[in-house]
């Protein structure tokens, strides 16, 4: 009877500091070890590839936004600041895909099949709303002009990017909005397009709030 519960006894007191050892090593030293690796080696990415803009964070790489004017009394959705580059629609209000937010707790995709009733509509919308934000009075969009990513979403609802011929397509648009040459314009999109990874994964592609950030720098030195 005594050696039996002296074995329990040792069996429970090795299970403990095994425990303890573990909780150490897996709870304390592995995390700092993992986060002082991150800090030094990926510090921009480990702290969730933020974006500044005069000194402060206006967002991350990573995550899409919208730019929009301020909300007038009694107005439900946001209307297009078309000072600067939009984003691609979001499903963050689900009906509405021309004036929609991007909203972290609502990413995901439509789910809606491509012959939708309700996606149809939806695209439609979009595209009449993307050929009158971006036609000027020297610059008119035609439907064949619209590309794709301009009137739907992405499987995340939170895409950051956009393609080339998207933001080409409002270089009319942000040059008249802010008094700036269409060569300019045309300049800071190419200086901000990023090629397909490793020169052949993935689509060429332009980062919006990286692009719009720059265009605040360009718009306050002209």
């Amino acid at each position: 009877m005594n050696n039996s519960v002296a074995n329990t006894g040792r069996l429970l007191w090795a299970g403990l500091r095994a425990l303890l050892v573990l909780t150490v090593v897996c709870g304390v030293i592995y995390p700092l070890a993992v986060t002082g690796v991150a800090q030094a080696v990926f510090h921009d990415k480990a702290n969730g590839s933020e974006i500044k803009s005069e000194g402060k964070v206006v967002g991350s790489s990573l995550i899409g936004q919208r730019y929009d004017l301020p909300l007038k009394k009694g107005q439900e959705t946001a209307e297009p600041d078309l000072k600067w580059f939009q984003p691609r629609p979001s499903n963050g209000l689900g009906e509405n895909s021309v004036n929609t937010q991007y909203k972290l707790i609502l990413s995901g995709a439509t789910n809606l099949s491509g012959d939708n009733k309700d996606l149809i509509d939806q695209v439609k919308a979009a595209q009449k709303a993307v050929i009158k934000d971006n036609s000027t009075a020297t610059y008119k969009v035609k439907k064949a002009d619209v590309p794709a990513d301009a009137v739907t979403s992405s499987g995340s609802g939170l895409d950051p990017d956009i393609s080339p011929d998207y933001a080409d397509l409002q270089i009319h648009r942000i040059a008249e909005q802010n008094g700036l040459s269409v060569t300019q314009v045309d300049k800071l999109v190419k200086d901000h397009t990023s090629s397909r990874i490793l020169g052949f994964m993935g689509e060429p592609r332009v980062n919006v709030l990286e692009l719009n950030v720059a265009l605040k720098e360009l718009v306050a030195k002209s």
